[in-house]
């Protein structure tokens, strides 16, 4: 059984949740209440359960196409799913948590 203590997120993770927090705050849009709640914990890097990090890889699986969205990667214009993306620790939180996952499931 693994520890919920072994899911730390990385500083990139920290600082893309961060980023995405203060956008969503300059331009009121992108994310939902948990992306909020989830942006919070990665920012604080907080110890994560093994559920929530495969809540995680489950978020970018399904959202991947958000980035074909125009102003996707905009920080001057940011489209809502580059906000969320963000929250959610955008693609070092991607990487992460797909890693994560990967080793939880062997």
């Amino acid at each position: 059984m693994a520890k919920t203590t072994d899911h730390v997120p990385p500083k990139a993770v920290a600082d893309a949740a961060e980023k995405g927090l203060d956008l969503r705050a300059k331009f009121k849009r992108g994310g939902t209440d948990v992306g909020v709640a989830r942006a919070r914990d990665l920012k604080n890097r907080k110890s994560l359960s093994a559920d929530t990090v495969k809540r995680m890889a489950s978020y970018f699986a399904r959202h991947k196409v958000d980035k074909r969205a125009k102003n996707f990667g905009d920080d001057d214009n940011p489209s809502a799913g580059y906000v969320a993306w963000l929250l959610w620790g955008g693609e070092a939180g991607k990487d992460w948590a797909e890693k994560e996952k990967k080793a939880l499931d062997a």
